[in-house]
């Protein structure tokens, strides 16, 4: 049996190059590198006031906040989350998320049917100096 506890995750901390305002702590909990045949999970810390960035990824995500109060823009449509509620962005389809809160919210990013996935932002990350996270290259 492959187990998580996502209260002792190792986080991995990014800024966009030229938005400061893009800022996370993140990491990929479960994905094929880890044992996964046909889905993967995505970790993500936002302070207030930061967003995650625009970006689309190469399968269909659930976005489930754990903590806090997300703004989330999911192609032209925009709406609030808090604590226990779910989006689905479909594949390929731009999306962000922003801290509304006042308290660091905490998000779980579930991908059905890969075990790798490809996001590709529009701002380039710092220190990794892309704009692309290839799970390939993860875990």
């Amino acid at each position: 049996m492959i187990t998580v506890n996502l209260n002792q995750l190792e986080l991995n901390e990014f800024t966009a190059k030229n938005d400061p305002s893009q800022h996370c702590r993140a990491t990929f909990p479960l994905l094929g590198a880890h044992g996964a045949k046909q889905s993967a999970t995505v970790y993500i810390e936002l302070e207030p006031g930061k967003n995650l960035g625009r970006h689309t990824d190469s399968a269909e995500e659930l976005l489930l906040v754990l903590e806090g109060e997300v703004e989330v823009q999911v192609g032209t449509e925009q709406g609030r989350l808090s604590k226990g509620e779910i989006a689905l962005v479909p594949k390929m389809v731009s999306h962000d998320l922003r801290n509304i809160g006042d308290k660091t919210a905490k998000i779980l990013g579930f991908f059905g049917g890969a075990n790798n996935i490809v996001a590709t932002f529009d701002e380039v990350w710092l220190p990794t100096n892309t704009n692309v996270v290839d799970t390939a290259q993860a875990g």
